[in-house]
């Protein structure tokens, strides 16, 4: 469990998914990918080829950040390739915009990370990080990733037109 939010309020419990979450990640999913400027999932977001997307099955897992009975964001994390690329770990993350700010992207990286690390994976590797999602960058870096790459003009952004992608990797 960790506490990101505070004394007044419940403290913020990380957890494995459960199906019925699905109802609950949905709508910070559906508006996250809407706004077209951090996934390059498919818009506008069907709900079931969204659940199949998100919900990771094993050896991977999808976690919720909970407080009280509310969905606050979730993660998925699981091998980055199949076969002789499953030591690699890989994961991918949203917070709900009304609760961004608080923490609870760094919560999920912290366990994201050492779920990873548990689970024997050798290292972890996100593929697309967009590089206006600064915030997302800024964290990553924080918590031990590396820029290994850019792909220039790989994603294309509503506001920003064409801009590129990192890849970022970190030892475990």
């Amino acid at each position: 469990m960790n506490d990101t939010t505070g004394s007044d309020r419940s403290p913020l419990l990380i957890r494995p998914a459960l199906s019925d979450d699905w109802r609950r990640i949905w709508p910070f999913y559906a508006q996250i990918v809407s706004a077209g400027e951090t996934y390059a999932y498919p818009e506008p977001p069907d709900k079931e080829v969204a659940r199949s997307l998100w919900m990771e099955e094993p050896p991977g897992q999808t976690v919720v950040a909970v407080e009280d009975d509310t969905v606050l964001g979730s993660a998925k994390v699981g091998p980055n390739r199949p076969g002789r690329g499953a030591h690699v770990a890989t994961a991918s993350f949203m917070v709900d915009p009304t609760q961004q700010g608080r923490g609870i992207g760094r919560a999920l990286g912290e366990y994201v990370i050492n779920w990873a690390r548990e689970a024997g994976y050798h290292s972890m590797q996100f593929n697309a990080v967009v590089e206006t999602n600064t915030a997302a960058v800024q964290l990553w870096q924080s918590l031990g990733f590396k820029i290994l790459a850019t792909v220039p003009e790989a994603f294309n952004h509503p506001r920003y037109g064409l801009v590129g992608l990192h890849i970022m990797y970190q030892r475990l």
